[in-house]
């Protein structure tokens, strides 16, 4: 169950962005994607399984060893029906960096604005993109995107989370035991769902939240 913050100015004014970005008719030159990560453990076997036979699913033992932490970033057009996801070994600056580089050079390089909702974790700074990649080229390659963050405690109206679970359930939720299997099903799963084109159907408007929250505003 989520504990929501103080709904203070701050907290409504950032709320009403996203929402009013998400009531937005759907434009494939101005792409809504909303980006988050996620640290997964890597589990190993102590014992050699039993493999799957006719009728009969796999075994495996109750006991296991832990074999470290990866990190999972995703990004996900929720009316475009597309998400893109990469495996790294950790989840810093530079990696949050050359992730979003990524989609604005290759996936999302013909678009002509790119909104991205955030939540408030301090790689997510505009700033940041400059302490990797230095000023000039910092600006050349965020020209074309508007930040919107979720309002602080409130990274429940970032779509990515409801990605995220829907992943954890498909797909992370199991024993994966390195980065390499790990990578190579989180693309797996990646490629099925893009190819059903897996939107998000968000219906929470500002309307309703002001119907559902007023009453604990704070001026």
């Amino acid at each position: 169950m989520w504990c929501i913050g103080a709904l203070t100015e701050e907290y409504r004014s950032r709320m009403y962005d996203v929402l009013e970005l998400y009531a937005r008719p759907y434009h494939e030159q101005e792409p809504v994607i909303c980006i988050d990560e996620k640290s997964t453990q890597l589990i190993q076997d102590t014992r050699r399984g039993l493999p799957m036979k006719p009728g009969t699913p796999a075994k495996y033992d109750y006991e296991y060893v832990r074999a470290g932490t990866c990190n999972v970033f995703v990004a996900v057009e929720p009316r475009g029906g597309r998400r893109i996801v990469e495996l790294t070994a950790r989840r810093t600056k530079p990696e949050f960096v050359a992730f979003v580089r990524q989609l604005l050079e290759r996936s999302y390089a013909s678009a002509r604005k790119v909104h991205l909702v955030l939540d408030n974790l301090n790689t997510h700074l505009r700033s940041c993109f400059e302490d990797v990649l230095g000023r000039t080229s910092a600006r050349a390659l965020l020209r074309r995107v508007e930040f919107h963050y979720t309002p602080k405690h409130a990274s429940w109206l970032n779509m990515a989370e409801i990605e995220i679970s829907i992943m954890e359930r498909q797909c992370l939720g199991r024993r994966l035991m390195d980065q390499a299997t790990a990578r190579r099903e989180v693309r797996a799963w990646q490629r099925q769902r893009n190819a059903a084109r897996r939107g998000i159907n968000w219906t929470f408007t500002r309307q309703e939240a002001d119907r559902r929250l007023s009453r604990h505003y704070v001026s």
